[in-house]
């Protein structure tokens, strides 16, 4: 009688099986986490239009996932490239989300109506717009020293897009409605970058994105208007 080793059963990681699965498409393999990844980020980009807090955790999440595809020789994504860039961008996403997070929730904590807004919109000071321009070129031009450096495809879109990203993201945070304007010269760049490389979730996306923000510019300048040329009431302290 000759001895069968036991079956193995193999355990299905849902981590892995995320990672992994494919869309196929007229013969072009396109990841899941990829779509899934920028629908994420266009319910964020929703979220940050009617400023919800929620905006910001629901951008990390796809953030997280959009990482793992931009870094594609470790992930083994169907374009094998690495993106430093656009993988970096995923990461500074993240970091500076956390901030605009919290700075939200602070103040939508502070509002006593029932929309319990994330920030009141304004427009950047004659400084600040000077600052924005400024970050943005030598942004630029350092980061693409970097991406070059690290073997990047297109390091200069790459820095481009990934400056613009940083300060769109932060003028985000910070209520700044010139952020929208910093979305549209980062998606003029992107949407190119992306069909080029053969990330056309991602390129759709950017496309969606441009429509999608000049219509978030209108929707943050309107909110601000009546604001303009209507004195505040008074404080309850300073009523009596």
């Amino acid at each position: 009688m000759r001895y069968a080793p036991p079956r193995v059963t193999r355990q299905v990681n849902p981590i892995l099986t995320l990672l992994d699965a494919k869309l196929h498409i007229a013969g072009s393999e396109i990841l899941w986490r990829e779509v899934i990844g920028n629908g994420f980020g266009l319910a964020s980009a929703i979220g940050g239009m009617r400023r919800r807090v929620w905006a910001w955790p629901v951008g990390i999440a796809g953030n997280a996932l959009l990482f793992t595809v931009f870094v594609g020789g470790v992930f083994h994504t169907p374009q094998q490239l690495n993106m430093a860039g656009q993988a970096g961008r995923q990461l500074m996403f993240v970091a500076v989300s956390v901030y605009g997070w919290w700075s939200w929730h602070r103040h939508s904590a502070r509002e006593t109506g029932l929309e319990h807004r994330g920030v009141d919109p304004r427009w950047a000071g004659p400084r600040e717009r000077v600052v924005l321009v400024v970050a943005m070129l030598a942004g630029t031009a350092v980061f693409a020293q970097l991406f070059a450096w690290l073997g990047s495809y297109g390091p200069w879109a790459e820095a481009w897009i990934f400056t613009g990203s940083v300060l769109a993201t932060y003028g985000m945070a910070r209520g700044l409605a010139e952020f929208w304007l910093i979305w549209i010269a980062v998606d003029l760049v992107g949407i190119p970058l992306l069909v080029r490389a053969g990330y056309y979730p991602s390129a759709a996306l950017y496309l969606v994105y441009a429509g999608f923000v000049a219509w978030g510019f209108l929707v943050w300048t309107r909110s601000m208007r009546p604001e303009a040329g209507i004195p505040r009431p008074l404080e309850p302290a300073a009523a009596e």
